[in-house]
């Protein structure tokens, strides 16, 4: 099982589209079985994959060592070869109870969890919140590789040194965690999103070839608890997205 950190130190860039519409095209287009883990309080991912509760069993009983994995995953039904470890406000008191907890290993918990379902499913994808908490380090000392999703604007490389720090700490638990590139997204073809990609690249960053184009449908589809192949699978961003998959596992 390959584990696939989304995360980005800024809001709004479309981590949680990019984690679902990729897990979605690894499910149906490359008949791969999928784990997405929502690791934001705010439970978007949960509801775009229609299994956000308030009362079920979430990543936050998972963290304070009250379910084990198996108690906490959901399939989705309208995608039999998609499961979701969801989640919901009960992950802030968790990170807060996690970090309180000094007689367990703080940062290895998803890691440890994961290692149960390797053998059941081919990616795990984790969407995390633009924030650095204890659910995040485990996020990525879990994973195999870390994409982030950029969305080009004077504020798009805000956080960007920071989160670097974070990939690299993560190492010294998890060196084979590798910064697999940055994925622009809302793009426009104009000429600030192509100086933001320059800029990126002259930093040395490594970044995907395919953009993911601005689309009203994104926006659109946050209202409907679907991901975007669903709702409008021939929509710009939506192909842009089976293009990026494409280009992801050729990588």
């Amino acid at each position: 099982m390959k584990t696939i950190a989304i995360i980005n130190m800024k809001g709004g860039c479309a981590k949680t589209t990019t984690a679902v519409n990729m897990a979605y095209i690894l499910a149906k287009e490359y008949d791969k079985k999928v784990l997405l883990i929502d690791n934001d309080k705010q439970g978007n991912l949960s509801k775009a994959c229609g299994v956000w509760s308030y009362d079920n069993p979430s990543l936050a009983d998972m963290l304070t060592g009250q379910e084990e994995i198996g108690g906490v995953v959901q399939v989705v039904e309208k995608m039999p070869n998609m499961a979701v470890i969801p989640a919901n406000m009960h992950l802030l008191t968790a990170n807060l109870a996690v970090i309180k907890d000094e007689e367990r290993e703080q940062a290895t918990i998803i890691s440890k969890e994961l290692e149960k379902v390797k053998e059941i499913f081919d990616y795990c994808i984790i969407d995390c919140p633009p924030d650095i908490n204890v659910s995040v380090i485990n996020a990525l000392v879990a994973a195999d590789e870390v994409i982030i999703p950029i969305k080009i604007d004077g504020y798009a490389f805000d956080g960007m040194d920071e989160l670097e720090e974070q990939i690299n700490n993560a190492k010294a638990l998890n060196p084979k965690l590798k910064f697999r590139g940055c994925l622009v997204t809302m793009y426009y073809n104009r000429d600030v999103c192509r100086q933001g990609e320059a800029w990126l690249q002259n930093q040395r960053y490594p970044v995907f070839k395919t953009h993911i184009r601005r689309t009203e449908k994104a926006d659109e589809v946050t209202f409907t608890n679907e991901s975007l192949m669903e709702y409008s699978p021939r929509s710009g961003a939506a192909r842009d997205y089976k293009t990026f998959v494409k280009e992801y596992l050729e990588g």
